[in-house]
């Protein structure tokens, strides 16, 4: 829960602090696939068929099902990093970000994104990390790569 609060000071504190830079998703991912990336500069195109983004949309970072789903997400990071999840936040409607434009969130959403970069699932509420891994694993691209041969 301290890890929570600590990425939620920084994100209010250094609103660019997360931000990945253009170019450099993929290496700061590969780099550290735990770490949470805020939405702006996130480019879908550049994770396809790299990772499933997991995007975490609120209209502040202080909505209970914001802090609720990333508390989750906090604790369970290591079975979403074995399953080549990118975890990304937005909690600033203002700032109008592409992925917001594209995904039209409204208020809290939960979305994952196949490394096919379609749109597997909406949640309206949150979602526990067990349930997100059972739609994963669930998806023909994440049985290939079971058994070895994606």
């Amino acid at each position: 829960m301290r890890k929570l609060f600590t990425l939620l000071a920084a994100m209010s504190l250094a609103p660019g602090a997360w931000a990945a830079d253009a170019g450099s998703l993929e290496a700061a991912w590969l780099a550290d696939p735990s770490r949470i990336f805020e939405a702006e500069g996130v480019d879908l195109a550049e994770l396809q068929w790299l990772a499933r983004p997991v995007v975490v949309f609120a209209n502040s970072a202080r909505d209970p099902n914001f802090i609720e789903q990333m508390e989750e997400i906090e604790a369970r990071m290591a079975q979403l990093v074995e399953r080549d999840v990118i975890v990304v936040v937005d909690t600033d409607p203002e700032a109008r970000t592409a992925l917001r434009d594209k995904l039209r969130p409204r208020g809290f959403m939960m979305v994952l994104i196949g490394k096919d970069g379609q749109v597997k699932l909406r949640k309206p509420l949150p979602w526990s990390v067990r349930e997100i891994s059972r739609s994963i694993d669930k998806m023909p691209t994440r049985r290939r790569e079971r058994h070895g041969s994606g």
